[in-house]
């Protein structure tokens, strides 16, 4: 059942496999981590097949250790006709430990939802209730319409070292 489904959490341990040579998580395994959980919060909300769009405002601010458990926290913060922009938190803490963990990493992730043809379909609107969920909908347009500010600069930069050529 769709637009039901506005958080979604996945717990799992850090495995050896996921550290780089200074012993923490690489930075594209926890991307990865990211875009999985947003995949299953997005096919939750949508009720269909949805891509990955736009990752925008990533800030990694604490490293994940080797044997860490990791949460990743989705919730849904906007949506349009056919995108959802899901807030993610990545947070880690020592499983032997009692503390709350720490935050690690936090971005903005959008996806769209798409038919059996591939072409874009209308996902259930969402609408903001509480005065939190106003902040984090304004949130997640302000740092989707910065990532947009950075594409016309880069496609500037390209228009003009194709002129140099």
């Amino acid at each position: 059942m769709s637009g039901h489904q506005r958080e979604l959490t996945m717990r799992f341990l850090a495995e050896p496999s996921d550290v780089n040579y200074g012993g923490k998580v690489h930075g594209g395994i926890v991307m990865k981590w990211i875009d999985q959980a947003g995949y299953a919060a997005a096919v939750g909300w949508s009720g269909r097949y949805s891509v990955t769009v736009a990752v925008g405002g990533i800030r990694f601010v604490a490293p994940i250790r080797i044997s860490d458990l990791v949460t990743i926290q989705t919730t849904l913060v906007y949506t349009g006709t056919s995108s959802m922009h899901f807030a993610v938190d990545v947070r880690a803490r020592n499983p032997m430990s009692d503390d709350a963990g720490r935050l690690c990493t936090h971005c903005v992730i959008v996806y769209v939802a798409l038919d059996d043809a591939g072409k874009p379909v209308q996902v259930p609107s969402w609408v903001p209730i509480s005065e939190e969920d106003t902040r984090l909908s304004e949130y997640a347009t302000k740092v989707m319409a910065l990532s947009k500010d950075i594409e016309k600069t880069v496609a500037r930069y390209r228009a003009t070292d194709a002129h140099a050529s």
